[in-house]
This record gives structure tokens, sequence and C-alpha cells, in this order.
């Protein structure tokens, strides 16, 4: 053999060997919802396909790992999985297809149509849990925003690409308040994540939100109660990164999120499958740390002109505005709608609780006759709640104050004013010559 030969053959035996890491495992452990798998080389987030008993399969995603085994949230939770089930590691759930052919339908947390339809016609993919965005690319809320809903727009006014927490216990007229706000908000595009709903909820909310008016510029992703944890963290995820999408391309975004505490307590079970330490009320640090992630989605891009304006439900469990997620949402938001179950049995609807309610950007927008029409409202609106027992028992005697007689003279305009019919819009201007109207002193 020639020394040329000699010499290549040395070079290949001194080059180290690069091992690919092992793809594939076997489960050592299944509780029905999480599998643990030993001998698979997998990062955080890799999709997983798993051998059945029944031949059918299982699906997941690896959301971490606990001591030597690699911990797989499953997707479909019927899987019959026996000990030793091969594991394998198929790809990474980290992209999401997205195109014009995604309005109008209705979509699972995988991107499959629930609406019977044909399979999405992708034009481009976006990051499903997004990218790390320099903040100075983000504009100022500084435009109103005309949601259709007369107590929003006159008193507690939205601005495009605000992030607000509709804050509501159970059977307060949540789900009224939404599908107002999808029909009678003036975007290009609507995006309602239905977030472990029942699912006759579901049905009924696309029944009422998909009409012909509105079919044409809004998208459902829905993931109903029974399904994995995992499912119903990554549709709402799905649902921000469509909003980015349509964002990206100029446009203006209603970002509908029911609700952020069903994705706070998917957290929780899988933080708590992983051996994570609950805190406040069984929570465990990863459910504060994923709600920023979610709500720092939305806001304005400086670069395109587009917005995401978000409302993100919040429910206050036995109607603990004091809940953790509660205050989380609060903590970070640009201000909260606040739904009162006094308001809703008196049958005021929306039952917005205007003097627990506050919008951080409404000094921003808004023209400064409106600002002082508004904060006249709230304090005869305050000022009605702290004397109305009084009067009612004879205790006060008018003339004494003259806020207070305006107070009460006016209460049935005020309480007229913030309820409104499901059909019926009304618009930003419209709003405001009503509210100079009940503040008047005339």
């Amino acid at each position: 053999m020639s020394a040329r030969g000699i010499n290549a053959l040395a070079g290949l035996r001194l080059r180290p060997r690069v091992t690919p890491p092992l793809r594939a495992g076997r489960v050592v452990r299944f509780d029905g919802a999480i599998a643990g798998a030993v001998g698979c080389s997998a990062p955080v987030g890799a999709a997983c396909e798993i051998d059945t008993t029944d031949g059918v399969g299982g699906h997941g995603e690896v959301i971490g790992f606990r001591e030597q085994e690699t911990m797989i949230a499953l997707t479909n939770g019927s899987a019959r999985i026996a000990a030793g089930a091969l594991v394998r590691v198929t790809g990474a759930v980290d992209e999401v297809p997205v195109g014009r052919g995604l309005l109008g339908r209705v979509w699972d947390a995988d991107g499959h149509p629930l609406d019977g339809q044909a399979a999405l016609v992708a034009e481009g993919k976006v990051a499903l849990r997004g990218q790390q965005v320099n903040p100075l690319t983000r504009a100022e809320v500084s435009e109103p925003l005309d949601v259709g809903v007369r107590a929003i727009n006159g008193l507690l006014s939205v601005g495009r690409g605000q992030r607000i927490g509709l804050i509501a216990g159970s059977g307060v007229g949540k789900s009224v308040l939404l599908s107002m706000l999808c029909r009678g908000t003036q975007a290009d595009v609507v995006v309602a994540a239905l977030i472990g709903e029942r699912a006759r909820e579901v049905s009924g909310f696309v029944q009422s939100v998909l009409t012909e008016e509105s079919r044409a510029r809004t998208v459902v992703v829905a993931v109903t109660a029974e399904q994995s944890p995992i499912l119903r963290i990554r549709g709402a995820h799905r649902a921000c990164a469509i909003a980015d999408y349509f964002r990206s391309q100029g446009k203006q975004v209603l970002l509908i999120v029911d609700s952020l505490t069903r994705v706070g307590h998917a957290q929780r079970e899988i933080g708590l499958a992983l051996g994570e330490q609950p805190t406040a009320k069984g929570y465990p640090p990863s459910v504060v740390a994923l709600i920023p992630k979610l709500v720092e989605r939305a806001g304005r891009d400086r670069e395109t002109g587009g917005s995401v304006t978000a409302f993100y439900t919040v429910l206050a469990d036995g109607d603990d505005v004091n809940d953790p997620v509660v205050d989380a949402a609060r903590a970070i938001t640009d201000g909260h709608i606040v739904l009162s179950r006094t308001l809703a049995e008196q049958g005021v609807y929306p039952a917005i609780d205007v003097a627990s309610s506050v919008s951080r950007v409404s000094t921003h927008i808004c023209a400064q006759r409106h600002l002082d029409a508004a904060r006249i409202f709230r304090r005869r609106y305050s000022l009605y709640q702290e004397n109305k027992d009084l009067a009612l028992m004879g205790g006060y005697q008018a003339g004494v104050d003259r806020e207070i007689d305006l107070a009460l003279s006016r209460h049935p305009q005020m309480m007229s004013y913030i309820s409104q019919p499901l059909d019926q819009r009304c618009g930003w201007d419209d709003a405001q010559q009503a509210l100079f109207k009940v503040t008047s002193d005339g």
C-alpha cells in the first residue's frame, strides 16, 4: 500500500466516532396519564410514540425528567400501555402550520380540523411557543379599540394591543360577554381558544360566534376538559401562535383565551407529576411561570403595525378574587374586568362590576372629556353602593349631599347603561354619548 493510503487509514482511525443519541427506550412507569421511560434520549418538547397492547399506539410529549426517567405526557389517556413497552422519539412539537385557510374553521390542539372539513393547506410555519422578543419592538397602546360593548367602551376603554383579564366565577355570564366581544369587536381577525371547557359549551360557543358575518375572520381552537393536560397547554400556545402569525401580516387581531385558569390547572397536573412542590393552594411554581409566557405574546408590533389585543378569562373559584392564578393574571395584564354574581342575580348582563374593574391604558387612548365622564360614573356608582342600605332604611334625607342625591337618582340610568342585550352592538361614539348623558347634571 502506498504511503498516501497508509496515512489516510491512520487519519480514519484517529477520528473520534460520533455516536448518535439513542432514540428509543422502554416504559418503566405509567399512571394512566404520565409515562416514565428509560433508555431514550430526547429533549423536552419531543414527540413520542409508545407501543400498546391493542396495536393502536400511544402518543405523547416529553415534559421533563425525574431521576433517570424521561417523563412523557400522553395525549391519548386511554392508551393500553404495558411495562416494557417500546418508546420511539418521532420529532419535536415546536411549529404550527399557518395560512389563510385557518379562518372560519375549528381546530384541535394538534391542528386537526374538528369541523369535518379538509386539512389545512399551510402557507408557512411559526414557533408554537413563540420567540424571544425585543421589548423595544413592541409599540405603545395608543389607539382605542371598539369592542361593541357599551360598558367596556365607555368605562373600561380598551386599546389595540392591550391585555385584559376577565375575572369571573361560574355562572355569571362569562360566555355571553365573550360571544359579544367576538361578534362586536372591530378586528381583522378573531382567534378564540376554548381550553378545558365542556363539549356542550364549545359547541354552543362555536354556533353563536361562527355566524355568516363573522366566519370569514374567526379561528377557533378547542380542547375540551377531558383531554390530556399537555393538549390543553398546547392548544393555548397554538392559539397564541396563530394570533402571532396574523399580527406579522399587519392584521389587528382579537385573541380570546378561555380560560387561563384551565391552562394553569393543566400545568399544575404536569408540575406535580414531575415532583414540583405545591405552594399556594396547591399550585407549583411552574404555573405562575407559564402565565407570563402566554400573556406577554400579545401586544402591538412596531414593525408591521399589527396588534394582538387579548382577553384572558380567569375563573375565580368560589368567587375568590385572591386565588393565585387571579393574582398572577392581574399583576401582568393591562387591566381587568370583574363580573359580579350579585348583578347577574339581578338580571344585569353583562354583569360588569364597574367599581372593581380597571383599564390601565384608558388615560392614553381616551379624550379628557371621556375620562372625566367615566370618573364621575364610577364615583356615583360607588356612592350608591355605600349608601343604598341607609337610603332604603330611611336613614338618609334628600338634600343633605348633592353627590349622594345624584347617585341615588341616576342609579336606574347607570344600570341601564351597563346592561346590554346579547344581540345588540354599541359602538365607540354611541357609548361616549350615552355616558355623557348619564353623567350630566341636567
